[in-house]
């Protein structure tokens, strides 16, 4: 019977993940997770699935099969529900909640998007060791001991010595019985991550923008949480300065002013030299903008900068150009032509820059997929 429930379930959960990955894209647009960063489980709204249900024999005769048919009034009180507002006669649709880890999300994520795995780079790992409880032993101290166990061992040697009493079953364990879990050392080495994160907040960056930015970011950790055990973000704001803030004021700030790209990346540079060796950390750096910088000098700057200080250095720099409402710059045009060669050399640091475009929520999905497409 248990094995029975156990290949239903695991049957229901296979129709469940398929439900979410068939609508991926519209969660992803509809930007409902937002409120559950941090979680390792959350709550996914599924339509059309019939919840599993016991079905019972011929229900023909019993209680409630009276005199009376179907939307008769009762207590013989015609009238009721007949007016205006009366409640309508259509079946509604099926909403179910499931919880889903936020790793069963990532993994159906890289299955839609055809994400490869991603390799760490460099031979640091961290490896912790943990005490795993996977198995029995008949000695061991008080407090690990095992009760269902220790009754299962009791129940089948009163049964096999005649001394079970279904009238009175009472199971008294002797000392042969006791079971106590058991524990093994388990070794798992742990790759270290280090995410930056840089945003444009001159004034051409709305709210909209910067909406668009939290939800990509959210699903950026994800993927990146799901390949690293020890992941780290960080978050920098800028417009002709850059600076180092925390997360709730990376996705409030706005100010007015210009914008100068050159330096958030010299900032990354900085927080990078103090904190994160690159012989120990796997660094990504994401850069969201809508494009307008000061002047195709800072553009030149920037492209030097990234070719000589920030790539040899880092697994995927990163770049986003959010449609704001007025209009889009080029820097993702100068990212694209400085760096075509890694197209053509994936082997190489230009390899390494990723640049997107995002209009609109409908577009994060594709923006995903063109960032992480190389799976570094």
């Amino acid at each position: 019977m248990v094995n029975k429930i156990e290949q239903d379930h695991a049957r229901f959960r296979s129709i469940v993940k398929g439900a979410i990955r068939r609508d991926l894209r519209r969660f992803i647009a509809k930007g409902g997770f937002l409120g559950k960063e941090g979680r390792k489980v959350v709550a996914v709204p599924i339509h059309d699935i019939d919840i599993p249900t016991f079905r019972y024999g011929d229900n023909s005769a019993g209680v409630g099969m009276g005199e009376g048919g179907e939307g008769d009034a009762v207590g013989g009180q015609p009238g009721q529900g007949n007016g205006p507002g009366s409640g309508g006669d259509q079946a509604g649709r099926h909403v179910l909640e499931v919880d889903v880890q936020l790793d069963e999300l990532a993994d159906m994520l890289a299955e839609e998007l055809k994400l490869p795995r991603i390799q760490p780079r460099g031979a640091h790992n961290i490896t912790t060791v943990k005490d795993k409880y996977s198995g029995v032993r008949p000695v061991g101290p008080a407090s690990l001991r095992h009760f269902k166990r220790t009754y299962r061992e009791a129940l089948k040697r009163q049964v096999s010595m005649g001394q079970y009493d279904p009238a009175n079953p009472v199971i008294i364990p002797v000392k042969n019985d006791l079971r106590f879990r058991s524990w093994n050392e388990v070794r798992k080495p742990q790759s270290a991550a280090a995410v930056l994160y840089m945003m444009d907040v001159s004034g051409s960056m709305g709210d909209e923008q910067k909406t668009l930015v939290r939800m990509q970011a959210f699903w950026m950790d994800t993927w990146l949480r799901r390949n690293y055990q020890g992941l780290e973000s960080r978050y920098i704001v800028h417009d002709v300065t850059a600076r180092e803030v925390d997360r709730a004021t990376f996705f409030s700030m706005r100010e007015d002013g210009g914008t100068r790209i050159s330096s958030a990346l010299q900032c990354a540079a900085e927080v990078i030299d103090a904190h994160y060796d690159p012989a120990d950390w796997n660094i990504y750096l994401f850069h969201f903008s809508d494009g307008d910088n000061s002047s195709d000098a800072d553009n030149r700057l920037c492209c030097q900068m990234l070719r000589q200080t920030l790539l040899p250095r880092v697994n995927l720099f990163g770049y986003t150009q959010v449609k704001s409402m007025y209009g889009s710059g080029q820097f993702h045009a100068v990212l694209t032509e400085a760096f075509a060669s890694g197209a053509a050399s994936p082997d190489s640091d230009d390899a390494k820059v990723a640049a997107v475009t995002v209009g609109g929520r409908e577009e994060i999905y594709d923006a995903l997929k063109g960032l992480f497409r190389a799976g570094r």
